[in-house]
């Protein structure tokens, strides 16, 4: 079971990523993403299917697809530690539910991340040693190989 997560919680998180809080009405949330002046989000609380408290998060605006991957994106990352499921029964395509991610949901994505990069640091190992072979070389200790 997942703990509660806040809707004013994570807010300030998308607000600290540089969206716009247009802070709208329930009603005005689930009317649509268009008719907004300016791309940005809104939250509102929410219980999930297992009366859970969990976070529904829409974009609005003309660029409201735009803001969306943003939103995941940005309450997805480490240091945040949100889980995002789109596509929900009863949220428009606009919107979004948020929840705290569970231990192993982190450590999944920890591997997946460190699986990705592994190509990248072993070039990066393999670009340094080189290096440091052709500074020894240039300082004349290439007997020591």
């Amino acid at each position: 079971m997942t703990r509660a997560t806040r809707s004013h919680t994570i807010r300030g998180h998308l607000v600290a990523g540089g969206l716009v809080d247009l802070e709208l009405t329930e009603a005005t949330q689930k009317a649509g993403p268009y008719g907004h002046d300016v791309d940005g989000f809104s939250t509102r609380q929410h219980r999930d299917e297992d009366n859970t408290l969990v976070v529904v998060a829409g974009a609005y605006g003309a660029n409201w697809l735009q803001t969306l991957a943003e939103i995941s994106g940005r309450l997805e990352s480490p240091h945040v530690k949100c889980t995002v499921r789109g596509q929900v029964p009863g949220l428009g395509d606009h919107e979004v539910l948020v929840r705290w991610a569970t231990s192993s949901e982190l450590q999944e994505r920890k591997r997946i991340a460190e699986k990705r990069q592994a190509p990248l640091k072993q070039q990066l190992r393999h670009q340094q040693a080189e290096e440091q072979r052709q500074e020894l070389e240039a300082a004349g200790q290439s007997g020591l190989f």
